[in-house]
């Protein structure tokens, strides 16, 4: 449990306490913070295509990493990087100054991903997919609206 009160499930939620300092996203707070704001932006809209048939309201972080994870760079600095996955591809998460976390871990269940000794992901490779590029777009805007009602 956290300090508002709060159950989270996302891995790394307990260290994640850096705060943004930055002007573009006011009232970004934590990560945790954050993780609230984007549930409100998550949606079928923001998910990968090949997600979609699968993606509801009751796991709405699925098909949501690369774009989340590039998203939380902006905010807090840091790196991306990448879990292989048996199915191809990778699942990226953040690690800023040694704190690691991943807002989307929660789309696999009980499933453990490994968090150590993966490969650095760049956002020009990502975002070569134009599809993903306007997914991360349409996240960045939902969430500068959510965070600027607050």
């Amino acid at each position: 449990m956290s300090e508002n009160g709060k159950t989270y499930s996302f891995y790394g939620w307990e260290t994640a306490l850096i705060r943004a300092d930055h002007p573009g996203f006011p009232g970004a707070g934590t990560p945790r913070d954050l993780y609230d704001a984007l549930l409100k932006c998550w949606d079928i809209q923001t998910c990968a295509p090949r997600y979609r048939p699968e993606w509801s309201e009751e796991n709405p972080t699925l098909g949501q990493c690369s774009i989340t994870s590039f998203l939380v760079q902006d905010i807090y600095g840091g790196r991306v990087f990448g879990v292989p996955l048996p199915e191809g591809g990778v699942h990226c998460y953040n690690d800023v100054d040694g704190c690691v976390f991943d807002l989307t871990s929660e789309q696999f269940g009980g499933k453990t991903l490994c968090y150590e000794g993966n490969a650095e992901q760049f956002r020009e490779h990502h975002f070569a997919d134009r599809d993903k590029y306007g997914r991360y777009l349409l996240l960045k805007e939902k969430l500068l609206k959510v965070l600027n009602e607050k």
